[in-house]
């Protein structure tokens, strides 16, 4: 749908659109020269480097690198897909999106199946209130601890026994019928072609979207039917791969959600919450998928697996360390918590409160310390095989890592407990890719689940570093330290990395006189180089992020350490010219450059 909304319709919309009282109703900002500035929305500060540009109808921070247009804000800030953005923003501007007769028929067929699944949901709800049978869903709810008030929160609900019950109530034409079975509620028996009810003699929960919309339900048997928890099977509005229980309302109980546990179970959630851990997502009858990851560190920096301490528990962990490998970058966070033998979220937090329970959270063990224990375990990390059987386990999974410091030290901690080194391993890579496997006429070749695509880099974070780059650094967080620059141009003939980068960055400083960097890449965005400068710019601030030390010190004792560099590289060159050519002014040059000396 979204690729069908017309470019031009679009280009007008944000044309129209004011993004200053957009964004304004959102984040509070205050008017800094033309544009607006404020406290970052997604990510945690102290001093504002989030600019609005009412100019440019754009909107930047250079803290985190969020950045883009009206609809893009929208989509980040309220979580919202694409034609939902376009739509808040058209009802802003007071226009109607336009659409074809197709998208038109499939939009009001996604309109009818939520009505119904949201109908579905006052349903239950009512039964668990008011069915006679309601006691035997109520006793097991008391005797999980749940409140009433909980309970309503999650809006749980109750399916009583029987075949039709559901059909009977909502399903009391074709076209509702049609739309109950479509949406899951509803199985058809082929031989009779008949309908009856999915769920029965269930504790129901609903789930819902980032929207609050309902899509799906999940249920809890009370009889003795199977399986014990039963979900919605796969529609027009719900796959159980990108869906996570309980994140909207860890959303909707959160204010700014730091970190998300992924727990197993409906009631782990709400157990959770109900002790006040409201941030316990689960997915869906699911291992984690790449896809739940990645909407989970749009939403929070930090995310901490939940296991069982037993064998089961373990493989979840593989798994899941598996599908993160690929998605962790530097800034994001992962953690694996192992719970006793015979312990699950809803009886531990019971018996050590929330705060035993975060402190456990706390001290769980992060990523890189679970990769390297797990794959550890079974292999002799004292003897020559052991450590290559280590090596061929993590070098393949850690090649799938984006590049970034954590991918890096990483790598170094493998070369550290193998003894190998960089070129070894880069060499080992490269056989391993080029030489097909051998095996016997009745055998067959095992290959790994991961393949090395390229060699490691061989360039570490202190060698990246330039000392141009540490000064980049200092005036990205301490913009006010331009001003102790007199002549930046006497640097622009040394031979340095971001040497050009850096005086481009002085000299706007200077020019601009401000204290904050959010105007900065609104104001670079019409340069040519715009794209090249900002990741320049990204990847030295988190490369060198200047975290102790005093800023004017530490500017000072690297600038004159650059000038001492330009003044080698000046003095060289005179030497070698021939004393009689140089003129007047070059021969007392080469004099106060001696002397310094």
């Amino acid at each position: 749908m979204a690729g069908r909304i017309p470019q031009n319709f679009i280009d007008d919309l944000l044309a129209r659109v004011n993004i200053v009282d957009l964004i304004d109703g959102r984040v509070k900002l205050k008017k800094s020269g033309k544009n607006y500035s404020g406290l970052c929305p997604f990510h945690q500060e102290k001093s504002p480097s989030f600019s609005v540009s009412p100019d440019k109808q754009f909107y930047y921070c250079f803290g985190c690198g969020a950045g883009g247009n009206a609809i893009g804000f929208l989509m980040e800030y309220d979580r919202l897909e694409f034609p939902q953005a376009v739509e808040e923003v058209a009802k802003l501007v007071g226009v109607d999106v336009p659409r074809d007769e197709q998208q038109e028929q499939q939009r009001n067929e996604y309109k009818a199946q939520y009505n119904i699944l949201d109908a579905a949901a006052s349903y239950y709800q009512k039964q668990l209130k008011s069915h006679q049978h309601r006691d035997q869903a109520v006793s097991y709810l008391k005797s999980r601890g749940l409140t009433g008030k909980i309970a309503h929160l999650f809006g749980i609900g109750y399916a009583p026994p029987g075949w039709d019950n559901l059909l009977k109530a909502l399903g009391t034409t074709p076209q509702e019928q049609q739309l109950l079975e479509t949406s899951g509620m509803l199985i058809r028996h082929e031989e009779k072609d008949s309908l009856y009810d999915r769920f029965r003699e269930r504790i129901i929960f609903p789930i819902r979207d980032m929207r609050g919309r309902v899509i799906a339900f999940g249920g809890r048997v009370l009889g003795d039917d199977k399986p014990k928890y039963l979900n919605s099977p796969e529609t027009d509005t719900f796959h159980k791969s990108r869906e996570l229980y309980g994140l909207y309302e860890a959303r909707k109980l959160s204010t700014k959600l730091e970190r998300i546990i992924i727990v197993e179970g409906y009631m782990d959630v709400i157990s959770l919450a109900q002790f006040g851990i409201t941030y316990a997502v689960a997915t869906l009858g699911t291992a984690t998928t790449a896809q739940h990851l990645e909407r989970l560190f749009k939403t929070v920096p930090e995310i901490i697996f939940c296991f069982d301490g037993d064998n089961a528990g373990r493989k979840a962990a593989e798994r899941a360390l598996e599908a993160a490998l690929p998605i962790i970058k530097d800034g994001l966070q992962a953690r694996f918590l192992f719970l006793p033998e015979g312990e699950d979220p809803d009886t531990l937090i019971r018996q050590e409160s929330k705060q035993g329970f975060e402190k456990r959270l706390n001290e769980a063990p992060q990523l890189s310390d679970f990769f390297f224990r797990s794959l550890s375990e079974e292999v002799d990390m004292t003897s020559m095989d052991g450590r290559a059987r280590f090596s061929n386990k993590a070098l393949p999974l850690i090649q799938q890592m984006k590049t970034s410091l954590l991918q890096q030290m990483m790598l170094e901690k493998i070369c550290e407990v193998t003894g190998l080194t960089l070129e070894q391993i880069n060499s080992t890579i490269n056989l391993t890719q080029s030489t097909p496997p051998i095996a016997t006429p009745n055998e067959s070749v095992s290959r790994p689940t991961f393949r090395p695509q390229k060699p490691f880099s061989n360039t570490t974070p202190k060698e990246t570093a330039s000392l141009c780059s540490h000064i980049i650094s200092l005036l990205l967080h301490h913009p006010a330290l331009a001003s102790k620059v007199k002549n930046p141009e006497a640097l622009s003939s040394l031979n340095e990395p971001h040497i050009e980068l850096l005086a481009l960055l002085i000299h706007y400083l200077q020019q601009t006189q401000t204290v904050s960097l959010g105007p900065l890449l609104i104001d670079w965005r019409d340069d040519p180089n715009f794209n090249k400068h900002l990741l320049a710019l990204s990847e030295i601030s988190h490369l060198d992020p200047v975290l102790s030390g005093d800023p004017n010190q530490l500017f000072d004792e690297a600038w004159n350490k650059l000038l001492s560099r330009q003044h080698d590289s000046e003095l060289e060159k005179l030497q070698k010219k021939s004393l009689s050519t140089l003129s007047h002014d070059e021969k007392k040059r080469l004099t106060y450059l001696i002397s310094r000396k």
